[in-house]
């Protein structure tokens, strides 16, 4: 059996985080969200989305080996402003097990409302 090679992507909340301002944040937050935008446009990111727990921020699941993945991850913005700590790791799925539709994915928040 032939197997898809992908990465697994889980961003924990980096403890402590550091203060800044409610513009700063907002500047980061969408400057997070641009970075993966542009990640799924350049065909490296399948999906991603937020996570509603304290620890646990966002999972993202990559069509990259894992040492790739650390490295586009380690370029964020919100990985790079001490937001984030990036855990990666190797999945493998039966070839054709999933399946992915076009869509697009929100480059700042204005794009969520």
């Amino acid at each position: 059996m032939q197997f898809d090679e992908l990465s697994v992507v889980v961003l924990t909340t980096k403890t402590p985080a550091p203060a800044r301002s409610d513009a700063e944040d907002d500047a980061i937050q969408d400057a997070h969200m641009a970075h993966l935008a542009d990640l799924h446009e350049k065909g490296h990111m399948l999906a991603a989305g937020p996570m509603s727990d304290g620890q646990y921020r966002g999972m993202l699941m990559l069509r990259t080996d894992v040492a790739t993945a650390r490295e586009l991850m380690n370029a964020d913005p919100g990985v790079v402003a001490g937001w984030f700590d990036v855990a990666a790791m190797a999945w493998r799925v039966p070839r054709g097990a999933m399946h992915f539709t076009s869509t697009t994915f929100p480059r700042s928040m204005a794009d969520t409302l």
